[in-house]
């Protein structure tokens, strides 16, 4: 594949990976609001603080590729509402904190994916300083997703 074409691709992923960072930041905010369980509203008031450093990382990435990051993210767009559904169907408290980590896990592993994948590409780029971010938030996301597993084991007591 010429790197052109491969550049594009790149481009065309950080600006989905942008308006999900967009769509992520509204969620977040919206879901600490339900979460009732101290250790899960910890996790998303930092995750809070850490998804802001991706949406930088993301922004400088885009400037670097010269994408201009006007997409949108029917995947994340989906994933929100699916949470929406799942926090307002909660017939208590647990179950809904239980639902806001399955629904954060969800996320984590399209963000696990989204950022691996473009570490590896931009990485084929010569862009190393882009890659090397990618990969810093593909492992951020790793521990969020872990840290969410040990919230769901403190919810089931």
């Amino acid at each position: 594949m010429p790197d052109d074409n491969l550049k594009q691709l790149v481009s065309q992923g950080l600006a989905a990976m942008k308006a999900g960072s967009d769509v992520a930041a509204k969620a977040t905010h919206e879901i600490s609001k339900d979460a009732t369980h101290p250790a899960l509203k910890a996790a998303l008031e930092q995750g809070n603080g850490v998804s802001k450093q991706w949406a930088e990382r993301i922004e400088r990435a885009l400037q670097q590729v010269g994408g201009d990051g006007e997409r949108d993210n029917p995947i994340l767009e989906a994933h929100y509402e699916v949470s929406r559904r799942i926090r307002s169907q909660a017939s208590d408290e647990t179950s809904r904190d239980l639902g806001i980590v399955a629904s954060g896990q969800l996320a984590f592993h399209y963000w696990i994916a989204a950022f691996g994948t473009m570490a590896s590409y931009t990485k084929k780029l010569g862009m190393d300083a882009v890659a090397s971010d990618m990969k810093q938030s593909a492992d951020d996301a790793k521990q969020a997703d872990e840290g969410h597993t040990a919230i769901a084991e403190q919810l089931f007591g």
